[in-house]
């Protein structure tokens, strides 16, 4: 398929099928980026379409178009694509709408699109529900709107489900190179992911960022992470559908299946793609990796003439994973020949305005900032509207700083306005990365930090569950515990009176539990610190007649939670939380997929805000943090092999001790 996209990428022939704006426009925009191929509109009635002959069949095109602008009503598309497919055609464009999107309103949808697919067989489609495809290197633009794309020599690809947010994109001016522009529609054939994959092969392309409202075929999307990071071509996210809003809106526009969040994020991290959460970030993330690719640390240098915007500087950062190094002797040694002793010298430097106007010695300032262990330095630098010949120093030694050291260099407007275009042509052609916006600055160098190499191990992939059913927690127990959980010692007993005999073995203080209720403690259904003489009263104030009594685990450090989700948009999510009562209450949580090698869990472990008890605070025993991974790998162990039955495996609280690492409790819900 990926032979057959670069086909319809890169076009010698055209062939525009409708008539009206939008398929006018199409020849309109090929036309203006200077398309040096064959066009041919294809209309049943009309002679012309903007200024060109038109066929008036597909069947009396000179040859089979290597790419087609369908722009006609839903069911003869249909028809169109079933003869561009038979005619060996390269790929085709469809406008049209009234697909799979439209279910709930329309019962058609889906089965007119299923009929698409078919008509298409091996053919690429892009859409349906879609503008098109801009390929800014090459001049092609099988587009019905304006756009803000120029021809470039290289740049980044941007592909998105929204067509509008494409427009929107397409007309950024913050000085990216866009070398495509892609929307996907409903992907009823042609995926994102099948698309960037093309898009890798073409060396011009040095980034890639994906607007994605549900991800489908992890397949795909593993096969496409592994080679953009064999090329070294770094991916930049914005999913939407973390909000319950979000999520009912990307259903019903383009049907993709959102899933949840943490499964989203949990995926784009094994990936090693990087995420952003709004638009402007998104472009500068892009930027700052076509210009100087991801950054190796996040390690930073902040320069600036004022103590306000140096602090400013300073907490923006605050808990992006950004840090400050501070300055080294040698450093402030060469700081205070340049700035003299009124200055004072720290990371991030406000370096006054005493030599403000010499370009020299600002960038020979700023180059002292610039040592091999600082991943990038910003200058602050905000450009008044009019009258701005004085700040022309700033520039200037933007970029000497920047040639001399041969280190990243961002120049930063605090605020996006009060960055000029001709400034940014000019920071970019020297090699200095123009930001808009300090927030956006920072946003971007902690996303591109981000950017890692794919996990290999593919995503385990859950089978189709009708019906389940919860176990009892005995016998959830049960089947852990011969993944190698550790599991209380205890028995299930049958009548109450019978609790105490058959208790007797067990060592207090005991646990008693009522089987066959889904939540306990809210039951009444939990008790603790039992001896066997308790256990019959106990017993009778509980709503059933079978009991599981344990052995109380004691000498807690602390109580996790370890949850596992079968999620169908991203596989089995697992999650690992604060435990207990305080699930709720600290919303600390991390999630991976399954599988993950023992050393993502480690990380994710240490992720949390209670790893910090786990390992022993402030002189504190610490817990048996091996134990703790165990205890996580056996779960693992358990839904690796019971993937096409498995919904949902609970361990809360897992109760970490010293020595050990208990399941205190367990649900399963299986088919």
């Amino acid at each position: 398929m990926t032979d057959r996209i670069k086909r319809l990428l890169h076009p010698n022939t055209i062939a525009v099928i409708g008539g009206g704006v939008w398929c006018a426009e199409v020849i309109v925009q090929l036309e203006a980026f200077g398309f040096d191929g064959e066009i041919w509109p294809v209309h049943r009635t009309a002679s012309n379409l903007a200024g060109r002959a038109a066929f008036a069949r597909l069947e009396d095109l000179p040859a089979a178009p290597d790419a087609a602008f369908v722009g006609i009503n839903r069911h003869a598309s249909i028809d169109a694509v079933q003869c561009l497919s038979a005619m060996g055609a390269g790929g085709v464009v469809c406008f049209a709408s009234g697909f799979s999107e439209v279910l709930g309103k329309d019962t058609s949808g889906n089965d007119l699109q299923s009929r698409l697919v078919r008509a298409a067989s091996e053919m690429p489609i892009l859409g349906p529900n879609c503008y098109g495809f801009i390929n800014a290197v090459d001049g092609v633009a099988l587009w019905p709107d304006q756009h803000g794309c120029k021809k470039v020599t290289s740049g980044v690809a941007i592909l998105t489900q929204s067509s509008n947010i494409a427009i929107n994109l397409s007309n950024q001016m913050r000085g990216l190179p866009i070398a495509y522009v892609a929307t996907c529609g409903n992907m009823a054939q042609l995926s994102q992911a099948a698309l960037a994959r093309a898009m890798l092969d073409d060396p011009r392309v040095t980034a890639i960022g994906l607007h994605v409202e549900g991800f489908s075929d992890l397949r795909r999307w593993e096969d496409m992470a592994c080679v953009a990071h064999e090329k070294g071509v770094p991916v930049v996210i914005l999913k939407v559908g973390a909000s319950k809003n979000a999520q009912s809106a990307t259903v019903s526009h383009t049907a993709s299946l959102a899933g949840s969040d943490a499964g989203a994020q949990a995926l784009i991290d094994r990936l090693g793609f990087t995420r952003v959460h709004d638009l402007s970030v998104f472009l500068e993330t892009l930027k700052l990796l076509h210009m100087a690719g991801p950054l190796g640390s996040g390690q930073i240098a902040s320069i600036s003439c004022s103590g306000g915007e140096a602090s400013l500087m300073a907490d923006t950062a605050l808990g992006s994973g950004l840090t400050f190094p501070p300055l080294t002797s040698d450093q402030t040694r060469e700081l205070s020949e340049v700035l003299g002793p009124m200055v004072a010298l720290a990371n991030p430097l406000d370096y006054h305005t005493y030599i403000w106007r010499d370009a020299n010695k600002m960038a020979r300032a700023w180059a002292v900032m610039m040592t091999a262990d600082v991943a990038m330095t910003f200058t602050i630098v905000d450009y008044p509207h009019v009258n701005r010949h004085d700040w022309e120093c700033a520039t200037q030694a933007a970029i000497k700083a920047h040639l001399e050291t041969g280190r990243p260099m961002g120049l930063v407007a605090s605020l996006p306005e009060l960055m000029p275009l001709d400034v940014v042509e000019e920071l970019s052609s020297a090699g200095v990365v123009p930001f808009f916006g300090l927030r956006e600055a920072v946003a971007a160098a902690a996303a591109s930090m981000r950017i890692s190499a794919p996990v290999r191990l593919p995503v385990a992939l859950p089978g189709e569950v009708r019906a389940s059913a919860v176990l009892t927690e005995a016998s959830g127990k049960a089947q852990l515990a011969h993944y190698g959980l550790d599991v209380p010692v205890g028995i299930v007993v049958l009548e109450d009176n019978s609790l105490a005999s058959a208790a007797s073995k067990l060592k207090p203080p005991l646990v008693l539990k009522g089987l066959g209720i889904a939540h306990k403690s809210e039951a009444g259904a939990v008790r603790l610190n039992l001896t066997p003489e308790l256990l019959s009263a106990a017993a009778k104030k509980m709503p059933c007649n079978t009991f599981l009594v344990e052995e109380m685990v004691t000498g807690a450090v602390a109580e996790l939670l370890v949850g596992l989700t079968q999620d169908p948009a991203h596989g089995f999510v697992l999650t690992i939380a604060a435990g207990g009562v305080f699930t709720e209450l600290m919303e600390d949580k991390v999630s991976v997929l399954v599988p993950a090698d023992r050393s993502v869990l480690d990380l994710a472990l240490s992720r949390l805000k209670v790893s910090k008890v786990l390992s022993g605070f402030r002189g504190s025993d610490p817990a048996n943090w091996e134990a703790i991974l165990d205890a996580i790998e056996a779960l693992q162990s358990y839904v690796l092999a019971n993937v096409d039955v498995l919904v949902e495996v609970e361990i809360n609280p897992l109760i970490c001790t010293k020595e050990r690492a208990v399941a205190a409790d367990v649900l399963i819900r299986r088919g």
